[in-house]
């Protein structure tokens, strides 16, 4: 039977092969968040609309669009929120199993822009040193800006 099988995928090359994986697969939305810090190594905080109450300070966050880069949703997300401009860094964390959602964080580092949030999904932002992080906040995050592991 391994044999068949194998024989048809070799005779079905190309976008027909892409279409059976696609149905046979899992599909993850991609859950991407960005530690912003400035030249001082302040944070970017938002306080999201969204969120749950007494949970809404957080890093900027947001889902990758199909074919995006997830570096390039940092910076996106960042625009759209802030009107902020930044630079995206290394990969911090990266973790599955939730749901259908991977999560994934990355640095990133001001790099210009004037601050107007975005109204709709923003109800205020602040930079604060990560020795000063407000009450409200989400732990995930908390752990992120300090460097450990949200898994642990």
């Amino acid at each position: 039977m391994k044999r068949i099988i194998a024989k048809l995928w070799r005779i079905i090359r190309g976008p027909m092969q892409w279409r059976v994986l696609w149905l046979a697969h899992s599909k993850f939305m991609a859950g991407i968040t960005g530690i912003v810090r400035d030249d001082a190594g302040r944070v970017l905080l938002l306080r999201h609309r969204m969120w749950p109450e007494g949970r809404q300070w957080g890093l900027p966050t947001g889902y990758a669009t199909a074919g995006e880069e997830f570096g390039q949703t940092v910076v996106r997300e960042v625009r759209e929120e802030t009107g902020l401009e930044v630079k995206p860094g290394r990969l911090v964390h990266l973790k599955s199993g939730y749901k259908l959602r991977i999560e994934v964080a990355y640095e990133a580092q001001l790099v210009g822009g004037d601050l107007k949030i975005d109204s709709f999904e923003i109800l205020e932002a602040r930079w604060c040193s990560p020795e000063e992080l407000p009450d409200g906040m989400q732990e995930s995050h908390r752990l992120l800006i300090l460097g450990k592991d949200p898994t642990d």
